[in-house]
């Protein structure tokens, strides 16, 4: 549990490969165009330093030239993408790869992750992936939507461990034996969807915990996500909603009420199930 009110936004967390990655950033599935560019100019003014897109999402290009419109150094910017399903194998990820980097204009990604396990080409995607990073194109790797299964099948043929595993989690879905599982291994957990898109803001749970600590609702889980040890990328096209999630570094829950939140867990699932997947 991280009851710890040094962090800060730009606070990070070390991979098991040595590589530090903030614990905090923005997420950008369903920015696109000039919303994408803005988001991205907007959060890094307030001080993001993470920022996680992928092909399906068509925004790499905005996020590229946002990224170099923004003058942030590069190494102050930690960049995650995803390989889709029907790019996977070892030939196709490796293409995929490379023209994720172009349209990034990025000499390196700092993160390459899996986007689903939804092909029996997982494990031959994970061999293309272990090449670009001994190849130094990628600082880091991983795969996103992974379960207990899918990391044991893939450590079967490979002696790589993830460096992150990315899925939804929240409050209303908290995978206590997930995350524990890859804590364990030493892979960082990272949580998207971790507002449920809105969905469950309105909690009426919430707002004695919320008035308590003088929070938004919004706040109370990103903070509870950042107390378990769990990397948050949250999206928003809006400056307001930016600077709000960004601001909880000021606070932090105590055990009794990280307690509470913790036993709502109702299963709520936006995304696919990963599960049903193979």
């Amino acid at each position: 549990m991280v009851l710890n009110l040094d962090l800060k936004i730009d606070s990070k967390i070390e991979l098991n490969n040595g590589i530090e990655m903030p614990i905090f950033g923005l997420g950008t599935w369903a920015l696109s165009g000039k919303q994408a560019y803005q988001a991205i100019l907007w959060a890094f003014n307030i001080g993001y330093r993470l920022i996680d897109t992928a092909m399906i999402y068509g925004n790499e290009r905005e996020i590229g030239n946002a990224l170099k419109d923004a003058k942030v150094p590069r190494d102050e910017i930690f960049v995650t993408t995803k390989v889709w399903n029907y790019d996977q194998g070892y030939d196709n990820t490796l293409k995929a790869f490379e023209k994720s980097l172009k349209r990034l204009t990025l000499n390196f990604i700092d993160l390459y992750l899996i986007h689903w396990p939804a092909t029996p080409l997982r494990n031959e995607s994970w061999k293309a992936l272990e090449k670009l990073y001994n190849e130094g194109k990628t600082r880091s790797i991983g795969v996103s939507n992974f379960t207990i299964r899918h990391i044991n099948e893939l450590l079967d043929t490979s002696s790589t461990m993830p460096a992150v595993n990315q899925f939804e989690i929240s409050p209303f879905l908290y995978q206590r034996d997930l995350i524990k599982y890859c804590q364990d291994k030493g892979i960082v957990v990272e949580a998207y969807s971790p507002l449920t898109r809105g969905r469950r803001l309105d909690y009426d749970k919430f707002q004695k915990i919320s008035r308590k600590y003088g929070k938004t609702p919004a706040q109370i889980l990103l903070r509870w996500g950042i107390q378990h040890n769990i990397v948050e990328i949250p999206k928003s096209g809006s400056l307001d909603h930016l600077k709000e999630n960004a601001n909880i570094f000021d606070f932090s829950i105590n055990q009794d009420d990280i307690t509470f939140l913790d036993r709502i867990n109702e299963e709520y699932r936006l995304g696919e199930d990963p599960h049903l997947i193979d």
